[in-house]
């Protein structure tokens, strides 16, 4: 699990001068297991702090943030010797210890031997509030979901991914079909990674539904935590309002869709407790496809999408009939999952933003505007084999983009400036445009 985020680790180690790196991610997201794993198979030793409901550890940061002092504390607390030279220290729940997150700056300047991982769940929420941070002393890691190639590695199919990572289109003609199913899957079960685990043992879709509600049921449990009373009626509204959202021709999120009469206003705070713990993805619409791109956002306009697929998928009651239903996965919520599924691949770019884009008249839409490597690129996405792209067309003749994108079931094709890129393939189009 999660091989190409351990390699990104290992890079990060091997780099002359690495800082201490922040890993943020969502609730249940694996950022615990990866830190441990990560020590475990790079490093002799790993020494792991937990601040949440540890007082003495939150007390050892509470004097000063001396790093020869608190080191000592680390090896009485653990019973170990802290070798910079073959040791991983991992701060697990960071936010339950603000000074341990400002005493990753210290660590820089004064122990930059020392190798540091942190983590913490609602970290976002947690600087969102003020919290100190050490800017441009720690290097940074988001944490999402599992995407499809790891989903294929995970289910034991490194040929097949490696075919869609080598870019061999005439032989993933041949088994697009068995891509498409493991599409199928993924769109189901999503990339949570307890999930993922699970389903790859005996590909058990009642399990992984459970999984999924009980992850579900753990971030209601956040909710009514971390949530003033007088904001959590809203947030659960604006949760639960997902599907009806989704389920829209147009997916311009609606406040009105969520309570009658509701404004922006009426929803604000909710919807950025939701965006800063990262359980939910805002794309703004641009005017004009230009660099920067969130120059052009206008923020007033805007669609959500979740954070998993799966969990979308079992928000909306989707059971896993679907799987073996025709194209019925494909075409439930008019095209929504399809989305879905493209903004959670998209996220995993580096250093992507992402919007969309409709003419004044809102007569078209195209569906995502990617700001990528110095481009922005228009991609369209269809759920099933429709090649018809009547909004893309607009838009290239009013911005003559030197490349456009089409992703759908269809095979995979390059005309001109026009590229169609298969769905199961969308996390290689940054290999491909590039």
């Amino acid at each position: 699990m999660r091989k190409l985020v351990i390699e990104e680790l290992r890079n990060w180690k091997a780099k002359a001068g690495h800082k201490p790196m922040i890993i943020n991610g969502i609730r249940q997201v694996g950022k615990t297991w990866l830190m441990k794993e990560f020590g475990k198979i790079n490093y002799e030793n790993t020494v792991y702090i937990i601040f949440e409901k540890n007082p003495r550890m939150q007390a050892l940061f509470e004097e000063d943030l001396d790093v020869h002092r608190i080191l000592a504390g680390l090896e009485l607390e653990t019973g170990g010797k802290i070798n910079p030279n073959n040791t991983l220290i991992i701060f697990d729940e960071i936010q339950a210890c603000p000074n341990a997150l400002t005493a990753l700056k210290y660590f820089n300047e004064n122990a930059p031997e020392y190798d540091i991982i942190a983590a913490g769940s609602l970290l976002g929420v947690f600087l969102h509030k003020g919290a100190s941070f050490p800017v441009g002393k720690v290097e940074y890691l988001n944490l999402h979901p599992v995407c499809f190639s790891e989903f294929l590695l995970e289910l034991g199919e490194e040929k097949l991914n490696n075919v869609v990572k080598n870019h061999d289109w005439e032989l993933l003609k041949i088994f697009k079909d068995k891509l498409i199913f493991y599409l199928k899957m993924y769109f189901y079960t999503g990339g949570m990674p307890e999930v993922v685990a699970e389903f790859s043992r005996d590909r058990d879709f009642n399990l992984a539904r459970k999984i999924q509600n009980d992850i579900l049921a753990s971030y209601q449990q956040d909710f009514s935590k971390h949530i003033p009373a007088s904001d959590l009626q809203k947030i659960r509204l604006l949760w639960d309002s997902f599907p009806v959202q989704l389920s829209k021709e147009n997916k311009k999120f609606v406040h009105k869709d969520v309570k009658k009469n509701a404004t922006a206003s009426t929803f604000e705070t909710s919807l950025g407790w939701l965006e800063s713990c990262g359980l939910v993805h805002k794309v703004s619409r641009v005017s004009k496809p230009a660099l920067p791109l969130r120059g052009y956002a206008n923020t007033s306009a805007f669609k959500l999408f979740l954070c998993d697929i799966g969990l979308l998928c079992a928000i909306s009651g989707l059971d896993a009939k679907t799987i073996i239903d025709g194209d019925t996965l494909f075409t439930e919520f008019k095209g929504a999952l399809t989305e879905q599924f493209a903004c959670q691949e998209m996220k995993q770019y580096k250093n992507a933003e992402i919007a969309y884009w409709t003419n004044d008249s809102a007569t078209a839409e195209v569906d995502f505007v990617l700001q990528l490597g110095g481009q922005v690129i228009p991609i369209e996405v269809k759920s099933s084999i429709n090649l018809k792209a009547k909004s893309l067309a607009v838009y290239r003749e009013k911005f003559q983009p030197k490349i456009l994108v089409r992703s759908s079931l269809a095979n995979f094709n390059k005309s001109g400036s026009l590229i169609d890129i298969p769905l199961y393939a969308l996390g290689e189009l940054p290999g491909i445009v590039g």
